[in-house]
């Protein structure tokens, strides 16, 4: 018995020490940390229950046999962040470079499993040279494996990828899956081809940090939401983040306890839109002080600006927020800006979380790249998106709501819940002057008619109440009063039950 113990002691001792401290060291002086070291941040102190810390790999072939690390570069488990259980598993790069095997792969697939039949969140720190090549297709199957339990867990439970170091090949489909991705700057990248097989093929010259990197990513492909400075930053944003999120599907958003009551007024708010209505404003003002204490997790912060999604509290419950910026391209919908909020929208819907939904949009962006890259396409999935979409949901427009845009919107045609308006809103299919030069062609040539019919349209199309007396705004607010009632409308919508028509599952313009 003492001898078994021993011997039990000696492989955890080797499946802690991972490649050896050489490796460790290496990794170390690359300003990355290593598995076990990350799952120390990012989990509760002493909350960690590790599986399959003995597990090997069954490779035979080019001398595979002569090494055997306990663990086989990947360490899985469960934990808590904040007192609420997730799952993780964390690839460890100091073991033949984190790539997957047939045994690793398995022990990924083992813990999605599980946190599926309990209905937890999942998340996978990614830091892998790929699939190990010794093992061929078995490994390749490994990963095939992982996507297939992506697919099956997307909508159940919450999925959120770090990506610490290399990621590349089949392994990028993982994260791409899952609902959040998140990458450290300098040195994480993500890609299909790496930067040797684009210059062999395309013949351009590329670094890896240009071709994949978190900067590329966040900014340029849209592929990841955010990128940190460093693994300590990331890994302490990540335990902040899981606090918006509810552990599954069948569980309300969160609730955590608030000192900043439901009716608190702001009269700055009745200044931020300009009288002109061609000047911009940061609709960030907006949402700072609609939130709770004045916080926002922002997504994507740097990838379609002209719209802002992320997360915000009300009552201390989670919401989420779909605005448009006036500030950036004066708000217009373009391919990336619907695509992002889509996918946004979606989760949210899934995973029980209300939204909000500030706009003030001039239309959608025109121009021969937008028509030529599918926007009428593009521009749908938000339209699905929110069509489909039933959880409870409020609508504020607080400028321009113009055309179809104005539909896309989380409009009441829609099935809004809830479509609040300011009193600078103005709802109509185009702005004043492009009407007035279709409307009245024939005076184009008299600039003193132009003038006269452009006020007469303003006087009727520039405002919220066509739309107030139709029914389609519910109510023109103060908007002073802003957070007051859309906290009330969400008090009223916590009981909402609507349900879509059965279906195996829509098709959405993808």
């Amino acid at each position: 018995m003492q001898d078994i113990i021993r011997q039990l002691e000696q492989k955890r001792q080797a499946a802690r020490l991972g490649g050896g401290q050489r490796r460790i060291d290496a990794q170390h002086a690359k300003g990355k940390l290593t598995a076990r070291e990350r799952l120390e941040l990012l989990l509760d102190a002493h909350s960690f229950e590790e599986w399959d810390m003995l597990v090997e790999h069954r490779c035979h072939d080019f001398n595979m046999q002569q090494t055997h690390i306990p663990g086989d570069g990947v360490v899985t488990g469960y934990g808590t962040i904040n007192g609420r259980l997730v799952f993780v598993y964390s690839q460890d790069f100091t073991v033949f470079g984190g790539a997957l095997s047939e045994a690793h792969a398995e022990k990924i697939c083992k813990l999605m499993d599980q946190a599926m039949k309990v209905g937890a969140p999942i998340i996978g720190l990614n830091d892998s040279g790929g699939a190990r090549i010794q093992e061929g297709v078995a490994s390749l199957g490994g990963y095939a494996d992982v996507f297939q339990r992506n697919v099956l867990a997307s909508g159940v439970v919450p999925q959120l990828s770090l990506v610490m170091g290399p990621c590349a090949g089949g392994a990028v489909y993982s994260p791409a899956i899952t609902d959040f991705t998140f990458m450290v700057k300098d040195s994480a990248y993500m890609f299909v081809t790496g930067p040797e097989v684009v210059k062999t093929v395309t013949h351009e010259e590329v670094s890896a940090e240009q071709l994949g990197g978190a900067r590329t990513h966040t900014s340029v492909s849209g592929v990841a939401d955010l990128a940190f400075e460093n693994d300590i930053e990331a890994l302490i944003s990540l335990r902040h983040f899981i606090n918006f999120l509810p552990a599954n599907n069948r569980e309300r958003a969160p609730r955590w306890p608030t000192d900043d009551t439901a009716d608190r007024q702001d009269l700055a708010l009745d200044t931020l839109v300009p009288e002109d209505p061609n000047k911009p404003y940061d609709m960030h003002e907006a949402i700072l002080k609609i939130a709770d204490e004045g916080a926002f997790f922002e997504l994507q912060v740097n990838y379609a600006k002209n719209i802002i999604i992320g997360f915000i509290r009300i009552e201390g419950t989670t919401v989420g927020v779909v605005a448009n910026q006036p500030m950036v391209l004066a708000g217009c919908l373009d391919i990336d800006a619907s695509r992002k909020a889509a996918r946004f929208i979606r989760f949210c819907d899934a995973f029980n979380i209300s939204l909000l939904t500030l706009v003030d949009v001039p239309g959608f962006m025109p121009g021969t790249a937008q028509e030529y890259g599918g926007i009428i396409k593009h521009g749908a999935k938000l339209l699905y998106a929110y069509a489909e979409c039933t959880v409870p949901k409020i609508t504020l427009i607080t400028r321009k709501a113009y055309g179809g845009a104005y539909d896309v919107m989380s409009s009441k045609h829609l099935r809004g819940d809830v479509n609040l308006a300011w009193p600078s809103a103005e709802i109509a299919v185009m702005g004043p002057k492009g009407a007035v030069e279709i409307i009245f062609r024939k005076d184009l040539h008299d600039q003193a008619k132009i003038a006269s019919h452009t006020e007469e349209y303003k006087a009727k199309f520039a405002n919220p109440f066509i739309a107030s007396e139709r029914g389609y705004i519910d109510d023109v607010i103060l908007p002073h009063n802003t957070r007051q009632r859309v906290a009330r409308s969400l008090a009223m919508l916590r009981n909402k039950s609507l349900e879509n028509p059965w279906r195996k599952h829509g098709n959405i313009p993808l």
